[in-house]
């Protein structure tokens, strides 16, 4: 099982600087973490909630493609819904360009109401937008010529230039069957979260995925496994261990966990705990 990081984004009492985001990046990188992921929001917060200050999740992006050097890179994950599909699969090529490779792009249709409402993107028919925007993606990132006429995306004889270096590794998240069947058919990866521990569960959205999986006849091992762990603050290294070996024993490729406290201190305690699976 790979360990990943969710990189510091926000903060209720200061937001972190570009400074400190690199100094965590490349400390996380150092410690033998496998990869680093980015969260994509407007606002932190929900719906409710007052809205709290956040870095924008692309130039976050890109930026620690050009300061690191082996970490894998990737987002938990984009809302489709921010971005024209087109142009989003341009920018992915260009930032996998500069990582040398290291991308992982993870998808998702969004679900914080107020950040739609606040920044005029439409918020109905949210599934079949999403669906709608993989249909122009995905083959552009296959180095196809695109030609489609949906609903609510159009493109004409559409390309990348330059094409694609490589395959860029798909991950959608998202649960429900509809999604799932999304991920059955599309995705090179799955990430399902937050979860403190491998409990009941996380283990039902496993199951649910694997017979989303049977569904389409595709076999469980072709599709990579990730999970978002959400460990809490002032947890024991051991019982941190403890909680990461019942997701290694589940079955989990990547466990990508959140820090707390989102520091480098923060850090090292997570890498105590999880330094048997640190590379």
């Amino acid at each position: 099982m790979r360990i990943g990081v969710i990189v510091p984004m926000t903060g209720a009492a200061a937001v972190p600087t570009w400074t400190e985001i690199r100094e965590f990046a490349r400390t996380a990188e150092d410690l033998g973490f496998a990869s680093l992921w980015v969260c994509d929001h407007l606002y932190n917060g929900n719906s409710t909630s007052e809205p709290m200050p956040i870095h924008e999740a692309w130039t976050i992006q890109t930026a620690l493609a050009a300061v690191t050097a082996r970490v894998e890179l990737g987002q938990l994950v984009l809302c489709t819904a921010f971005r024209d599909p087109g142009v989003l699969a341009k920018s992915a090529v260009t930032a996998d360009s500069i990582s040398g490779g290291r991308l992982t792009l993870g998808f998702g249709a969004g679900w914080n109401d107020r950040e739609y409402r606040d920044f005029g993107f439409p918020i109905e028919s949210r599934f079949r937008r999403f669906a709608e925007s993989l249909e122009v993606t995905l083959p552009l990132l296959r180095s196809e010529e695109v030609t489609y006429s949906g609903r609510f995306h159009q493109v004409q004889g559409a390309r990348l230039l330059p094409p694609p270096e490589r395959h860029i590794p798909i991950l959608i998240a998202g649960s429900g069957p509809r999604m799932r069947d999304l991920v059955a058919r599309h995705a090179d990866a799955w990430n399902t979260a937050w979860f403190d521990s491998a409990d009941g569960t996380f283990r039902a959205e496993i199951d649910a995925m694997k017979a989303s999986l049977d569904a389409v006849g595709r076999p469980h091992s072709t599709l990579r496994w990730t999970v978002g762990f959400e460990p809490g603050a002032n947890r024991p290294p051991a019982d941190l261990t403890a909680a990461m070996s019942g997701f290694a024993e589940a079955g989990v490729d990547d466990l990508i966990c959140i820090v707390e406290p989102e520091t480098v201190a923060g850090l090292k305690h997570l890498a105590a705990a999880a330094a048997g699976w640190l590379t």
